[in-house]
């Protein structure tokens, strides 16, 4: 129902579009929104059946941009993207339809075909022929193909014919021949061909939109992974509620073999946790008590109980479905190209049929001298005898049915839709279409340090001893910070637990702020902390000085152990690199790609970072607001310049790049700032991001050259009479599904990769 209620100022309205047939239509729909006064942007998805409209409520309601769709020929309704539809059951519809209408066709169209045959070879002549192919075509066209002639005239008469208008007049002058010829006029009847036509327009149209099912299905994948109810523990009793019902606070029980059902953090339990859909990460990862767990992972191994800390449309879920769902609707710039050529493509058509009909009735003989040579070679074309009117028709019904604008149409977005899917499959939120033309220009690679190249936390990466064990260094360490909070003891008690080292009772702590600590075990007096704290108490630290200058040289955090006086350990705490940090630089480099980092650490640690890497350009000392100015500076050198930065200190710098990448992992991936999200955290995410980038990017233009091309080739051998108007049908019908079976291809390449 309409109302009056308007839209905030440019607020974004989403539209299910219904009617669109062809790119003809997305296209003329587009064109028509963009010159609504009131509309600031507007764009049409053939594939999603979706429009996005940006609208200015001081000049444009609701009610009436709706109406402005239905002036251009469709019908809309408004959609809640906070709910993301499951259109399971609407697609199911359409498809059944679809095949209803190809099977009354066949059903017609089958003994006509073989009469026809049975009549071109001589082999019989059906008594009464020319009347039975006419009256069986009737129906063919009126019944199955009813909504072709509907949907062509509704958009001709609103001046934005599409393919629909093309067949409709290919299939209507063919079926004319029927009556013309018997009542007796020198013509061939073409009314066999066009129940043919026809019904390979509904197949063909029937086979697409199986195709596009397959292509688009990476939203309803997603939503089928949502859980549909959950276990929930209130006082002594667990109970299955409805996940709707599922509140924030709530703990859920989480048995083996069981999908979590929303996201959440451990409270008690401990298995491993299947995360695949959300990282593309194979392998179960171990959760714990406070670990956090994303809706719809599998649980596989033990119990766990989960206290909710999202629902409904925040959950990681819903937020990956939204992204998908956005991005699958945008266009990349090489799309324009195809967008103007569809704008004016069908007009173009209808003009050159007329100049073709023309060219045969005023130029004759040059095209029969060029009809007649290849009559041996091609078994469709008719023999001398035919009158030069048949000849003028038979070339300008080839002509509508073998231009095909939806090939051109279909190019780009069916791929975009495909890589956009297999990349979420694989971990790889990617916002937008641009992001990936852009991706495949990218000369340099900005990678912020911390959380990025390494681990974002402080981990013990290497124990030196002197007189005593590794063992008894991180025992007697551990036990020291095991009440601390600082991040150096926790990563010196993480690593004595990894290593299952039990601790030691201590007596008369003390800490001494910026310095160190002091306590005693068994009566012994141990003293922890920095060089100058530990000469302070009278320590020799002399026999693991050039083990304390050599970690403090790599840019580590070096701190020293005595016990009783005496020397015996210097611990180095470093954020730890990534495993994978060193392999996916050289990776970066072997592509020619510059690789630099930008880091607020300072200038040493950085540096060892960078040598350790392989990295040459190093930035240090970078608050995060200035990050943005060294891309921009890097962006003033000629360079397309990505970030690949944590999504949350580095916004501005990802905001500023040609493209940004956010490293995250869980629920708190950084979705909003980044062009691309790496769910996972892993820099190998990166590497497939640029591979998938290439691979869909190169499906685009494999599939705009066989558009435009097809197209190039086929219109002229139409209008010279060389191609049936049947084979023209075929050949219109396969170039649309070769064009979405090649972006298929992307969803195979994302499985091995």
């Amino acid at each position: 129902m309409h109302t009056n209620e308007s839209v905030s100022p440019h607020t974004r309205l989403d539209l299910k579009i219904s009617g669109m047939t062809c790119s003809g239509c997305s296209n003329g729909l587009e064109k028509a929104l963009l010159g609504t006064a009131g509309v600031v942007d507007a764009q049409v998805n053939l594939l999603t059946e979706q429009a996005r409209v940006f609208v200015d409520p001081d000049q444009l309601s609701k009610a009436q941009v709706i109406d402005a769709v239905a002036q251009a020929g469709f019908s809309a309704t408004v959609l809640d993207l906070s709910a993301p539809p499951d259109t399971r059951d609407e697609t199911d519809a359409q498809l059944v339809l679809a095949l209803h209408r190809v099977r009354i066709a066949w059903a017609l169209t089958g003994p006509v075909a073989v009469l026809m045959v049975l009549h071109m070879t001589g082999v019989w002549m059906a008594p009464g022929y020319g009347w039975l192919e006419t009256l069986l075509a009737i129906p063919v066209l009126l019944i199955a193909g009813g909504e072709t002639f509907a949907k062509g005239w509704n958009t001709a008469r609103h001046g934005r014919p599409n393919m629909d208008a093309l067949i409709a007049l290919g299939a209507g002058a063919a079926f004319i021949t029927g009556p013309m010829a018997l009542a007796g006029l020198p013509l061939t009847s073409f009314a066999a061909v066009s129940a043919m036509i026809m019904a390979f327009h509904l197949t063909g149209r029937y086979i697409e939109a199986r195709a596009k099912g397959r292509a688009s299905q990476a939203i309803r994948q997603l939503l089928e992974l949502g859980a549909k109810s959950a276990i929930v523990l209130r006082g002594d009793q667990e109970l299955e509620v409805p996940i709707e019902d599922v509140e924030v606070g709530d703990v859920m029980l989480v048995r083996p073999g069981s999908t979590i059902p929303t996201d959440g953090e451990v409270v008690d339990g401990q298995s491993a946790v299947d995360e695949s859909m959300a990282t593309g990460e194979s392998m179960p990862v171990e959760k714990s008590t406070g670990d956090t767990v994303i809706g719809s992972t599998m649980n596989t191994t033990g119990v766990l109980q989960v206290r909710v800390t999202k629902v409904g449309e925040d959950t990681f879920l819903a937020q990956v479905v939204r992204i998908v769902q956005e991005a699958q609707g945008t266009k990349v710039p090489i799309q324009a190209v195809a967008d103007r050529v569809t704008a004016i493509f069908v007009p173009v058509i209808v003009v050159i049929a007329l100049a073709t009909y023309a060219a045969w009735m005023f130029f004759p003989d040059a095209l029969i001298a060029l009809h007649e040579s290849a009559v041996p070679y091609l078994p469709w074309l008719q023999h001398g005898g035919a009158s030069m009117t048949t000849l003028a028709l038979f070339a300008t019904i080839s002509v509508l049915v073998i231009a095909c604008p939806c090939a051109m149409g279909l190019a780009t977005p069916t791929a975009l839709m495909v890589g956009i899917g297999a990349g979420a499959s694989r971990g790889m939120l990617i916002r937008n279409g641009e992001a990936i033309q852009t991706m495949r220009d990218i000369q340099t690679v900005c990678l912020d340090k911390t959380g990025t190249l390494t681990q974002g936390q402080p981990s013990v990466v290497a124990v030196h001893t002197s007189g005593t064990s590794r063992e008894e260094v991180l025992r007697l360490a551990a036990s020291v910070e095991y009440a601390s909070e600082h991040p150096i003891a926790r990563a010196i008690v993480k690593a004595a637990d990894l290593e299952s080292i039990s601790l030691a009772v201590i007596a008369d702590f003390q800490a001494w702020p910026g310095k160190g600590v002091t306590a005693t075990v068994a009566g012994q007096a141990i003293a922890l902390g920095k060089e100058a704290f530990l000469v302070e108490q009278g320590v020799d630290i002399s026999s693991l000085r050039d083990d304390l200058v050599a970690e403090q040289d790599a840019g580590h955090t070096a701190v020293l152990l005595a016990l009783e006086g005496v020397a015996q350990g210097v611990i180095a705490v470093a954020d730890a690199l990534k495993p994978e940090a060193a392999e996916a630089v050289r990776a970066l480099q072997a592509q020619g790609l510059n690789v630099v980092m930008l880091t607020g650490d300072n200038a040493r640690t950085a540096q060892s970072v960078a040598d350790a890497l392989g990295i040459e350009t190093v930035l240090a000392n970078i608050l995060p607001e200035d990050k943005a100015r060294a891309v921009q500076e890097l962006q003033a050198t000629g360079h397309k310049v990505a970030m690949v930065g944590d999504g949350i200190n580095d916004a501005a710098a990802l905001a500023q790049a040609d493209i940004g990448i956010a490293i995250g992992t869980g629920t708190d991936v950084a979705i909003e700032t980044a062009d691309v999200t790496l769910v996972q955290g892993d820099l190998h995410g990166l590497l497939t991001a640029m591979e998938l980038s290439q691979a869909t990017y190169s499906i685009i233009i494999q599939n705009l050259y066989w558009a435009f091309g097809y197209n190039l080739i086929a219109i002229p051998l139409a209008m010279l009479g060389l191609l049936h108007p049947l084979v023209a049908e075929i050949a219109m019908a396969f170039s649309s599904v070769t064009v979405i079976a090649n972006s298929l291809r992307l969803r195979k390449y994302m499985k091995r990769s």
